[in-house]
């Protein structure tokens, strides 16, 4: 239906034929359906009450003249060009019929759109029906406005619906239409901002032949989705609604655009068998008063003559509609924004026969804790796998995130749960070991020193310098007693105590061998008991040489302590699920310098024992020395690679491995001949014997 809107300057029309002496107002010349009729009535009573309301537009009144499109777009445009035409068949006896101010057309979108692009520069065209967002464009439609909101509103509205039900692959059903076409467009575009996927987009018309039907059924047969959006007029959805009852579909959730949620034609219990639960918006309506009064005593035999037009409108151009802003009797502003569109408002409407549950409509399911979202090649993104996530990562329903550094996740991958923490601990069997064989060590030594104490004034103690022993077995005592400060959880203070420790005690023992074995080279090598070389080495000068030997290590160990100190620190690197809890040496340098100053110690001692190997035999202590130095630089060379590649608390137990090896080492190979001798061959011992003479 179009309808051609002109003004008159005088409001004393009493009908048709009487119009105080002017021209008549044209009258509505083509056929009406019942539909068509009923719009052509409603348009006719708004009029009327334009006309009668003098605080609307005083002393201005409306006539019309309406023809019917068929909801053609070709018929829309011919009559459209029939009321803009500058002349009229029933011309009036001055030759001349009233100037179109304004035309209203129509209901079907595509029909406007004929009229909006062909006449909307010369008049004004208005929609009361026409909802395609593509009609606010300004550029092509300038002077186009519409009295109801635009489906780019509501295809916001269904996004967000949409959005609100947690429904993520969804169907799409359009009409082969600028109505559908655009409407489903403005709606792919919405949802796809909240990561929802169109997984099918078919196509209607009331025109289509029925294979092209049926190729859509079976497109929602075939399909998963659970929700379809169906934006088609009611004539234009009706076969297709047909044939899903007739094919039986049901359990899809239906949401419906405002062109058919509220169609009568629909709405029958065989249809609701499919399309219970229908959900969509419409515009909001009201009761209008007077307005079923009107409609009644409509009656074309009551007086024949009776035209269609009673009232006139004031002529409007474009840029006065565009700042109309008034309130109705019914309380809403009316108004156009800058795109022609009126006030957006929609009221929910869902079918229902009794309260019913709101379905899922997922392409996958929501991936399980543990897992992450997988994209599949060539399909939506709604559309995924889940696969579990990595160790170390946790899910955070879509993807999977690492966990903190000191962190590590749970066989489920939803938590992330504290590192097992790892050191050398006293009660573990390891340490246990360790420290039995430490606090043995340290016991034998002490129980030689006693030997030692007991048997002072005998021949074998007292040619094996009994006071160098002494500290000997001192430095030897204490090297047994290290290990126990690698034992245990790291501190500041055992971190700095157990490498200097470590370095000053070897390095007196090793300075106590030295001594030794320079007494030992010098009191064999002399020609004569009494030469005076070996005096030169009396009990000072080996005090001096242990003393001298040992500071230089102290010296080492302050210096490494006040530049870069060891320091307890936590490694990550060698175990996921560890934390290793060790001693950072804070200067690799300083380390391998204590240990490189103790190497060159036992090197020297080494070098000097083996020039006295061939001494005489029967007490010859240089040959036991360089055993013991040859054991000593054995496991501190093998030492170096088995600390380097050792991980974690193994690392710890290296270092005490080789203390204790080489501790023992120099305990036995040096002081085990003598308390056998002491002990077990007491005959051995006189200074006949000792001194190799028969």
């Amino acid at each position: 239906m179009i309808g051609g809107i002109f003004p008159v300057f005088n409001k004393d029309v009493s009908n048709i034929a009487a119009f105080d002496g002017k021209p008549p107002p044209p009258v509505m010349c083509a056929l009406f359906d019942l539909r068509a009729f009923r719009w052509a009535q409603m348009m006719i009573f708004a009029i009327e009450e334009i006309n009668t309301d003098p605080a609307l537009l005083p002393n201005i009144s409306l006539g019309y003249r309406i023809l019917n499109s068929c909801s053609s777009p070709t018929n829309t445009l011919r009559a459209a060009l029939t009321l803009t035409s500058s002349h009229n068949e029933k011309e009036t006896a001055s030759g001349c019929s009233p100037a179109v101010s304004a035309v209203i057309a129509e209901a079907g979108s595509s029909q406007s759109l004929a009229v909006a692009g062909i006449i909307g520069p010369f008049q004004v065209p208005v929609s009361y029906f026409s909802t395609c967002a593509c009609l606010s464009d300004r550029a092509k439609y300038p002077t186009f406005f519409r009295t109801i909101p635009s489906d780019y509103f509501q295809a916001k509205a269904l996004a967000a619906l949409v959005k609100h039900f947690g429904w993520e692959w969804i169907g799409a059903i359009q009409s082969d239409n600028d109505y559908g076409r655009n409407g489903v467009l403005a709606f792919k575009e919405e949802v796809e901002k909240f990561g929802i996927c169109i997984a099918f987009v078919g196509t209607v018309l009331r025109t289509h032949p029925q294979e092209k039907i049926l190729k859509v059924v079976e497109m929602i047969k075939q399909s998963t989705v659970k929700v379809i959006l169906a934006f088609t007029p009611e004539g234009d959805f009706s076969p297709l609604m047909r044939e899903v009852v007739k094919h039986n579909i049901t359990g899809i959730q239906w949401i419906a655009s405002e062109a058919w949620i509220t169609a009568p034609q629909p709405s029958t219990p065989e249809m609701y068998r499919a399309f219970g639960g229908a959900l969509g918006f419409v515009v909001q309506k009201m009761n209008i008063p007077n307005l079923y009064p009107f409609l009644m005593n409509i009656n074309p035999y009551r007086n024949p003559s009776e035209p269609f037009v009673k009232d006139f409108w004031e002529v409007m151009v474009t840029h006065r509609l565009q700042r109309v802003n008034f309130r109705n009797q019914f309380g809403d502003d009316v108004f156009f924004d800058e795109n022609g569109n009126p006030p957006a408002s929609y009221d929910v409407i869902n079918w229902q026969l009794r309260n019913g549950q709101v379905p899922t409509s997922l392409c996958s399911n929501v991936c399980p804790t543990g897992t992450r979202r997988a994209q599949i090649r060539g399909k939506p993104v709604c559309c995924f796998d889940c696969l579990p996530c990595a160790e170390g990562t946790i899910t955070n329903f879509t993807e999977c995130t690492a966990c903190p550094q000191d962190r590590w996740s749970n066989d489920k991958r939803n938590e992330c749960i504290p590192k097992t923490v790892e050191f050398l601990a006293y009660h573990e069997p390891m340490g246990v070991a360790l420290t039995v064989v430490a606090l043995l060590g340290a016991s034998l030594s002490l129980l030689t020193m006693m030997v030692f104490i007991r048997y002072r004034e005998t021949p074998v103690i007292k040619a094996s310098n009994s006071e160098l022993s002494f500290f000997l077995l001192l430095s030897l005592f204490l090297c047994f007693l290290c290990p126990l400060t690698f034992i245990g959880r790291p501190t500041v203070w055992t971190c700095m105590l157990r490498h200097t420790a470590f370095g000053v005690t070897f390095a007196l023992c090793i300075s106590c061998i030295l001594g030794k074995t320079i007494v030992v080279v010098t009191a064999f090598k002399a020609t004569h008991p009494s030469n005076k070389v070996a005096v030169k080495f009396g009990p000072t000068q080996q005090r001096i040489i242990v003393c001298s030997c040992t500071l230089i290590q102290i010296v080492i160990c302050i210096l490494w302590l006040k530049l870069n100190p060891p320091l307890p620190d936590r490694v990550f690197k060698n175990s996921n699920k560890k934390i290793v809890l060790e001693c950072n040496t804070g200067s690799e340098v300083a380390f391998y310098v204590v240990l490189g100053y103790i190497g060159f110690l036992a090197v020297v001692c080494l070098v000097l024992a083996f020039l006295a190997r061939k001494l005489p035999d029967n007490f010859n202590e240089a040959k036991f020395i360089t055993f013991s130095m040859l054991i000593f630089c054995a496991v501190w060379i093998t030492f170096i690679p088995a600390y380097v590649s050792s991980p974690g608390k193994f690392t710890v137990a290296v270092e005490i491995f080789a203390i204790l090896s080489s501790a023992f080492g120099l305990l036995i190979s040096i002081f085990a001949p003598k308390c056998y001798i002491i002990l077990i061959k007491p005959e051995k011992n006189t200074r006949k014997h000792v001194m190799g003479k028969k």
